[in-house]
């Protein structure tokens, strides 16, 4: 893992972003000290349309009662 200070950093931003897309890890540092870490994202995954196909009974879209209600505020 790298360690670069932050004017490097703003100086070569882009560079960095694709440095840490690739998976590399970069700590940013100010007046030599840990500051900052760029870490990668990780991938997300799509969501799956009807998921819940046959879950999901009509009970689920009555009106909770009173005392449920109550709860909630």
């Amino acid at each position: 893992m790298e360690t670069i200070n932050i004017h490097d950093a703003k100086t070569h931003f882009s560079k960095l972003l694709v440095r840490v897309h690739s998976g590399e890890e970069i700590i940013i540092s100010k007046a030599g000290k840990p500051y900052a870490k760029l870490i990668p994202l990780e991938k997300q995954t799509h969501r799956k349309p009807g998921i819940a196909k046959g879950r999901v009974t009509k009970e689920f879209f009555e009106p909770l009662p009173d005392e449920e209600l109550r709860l909630w505020e």
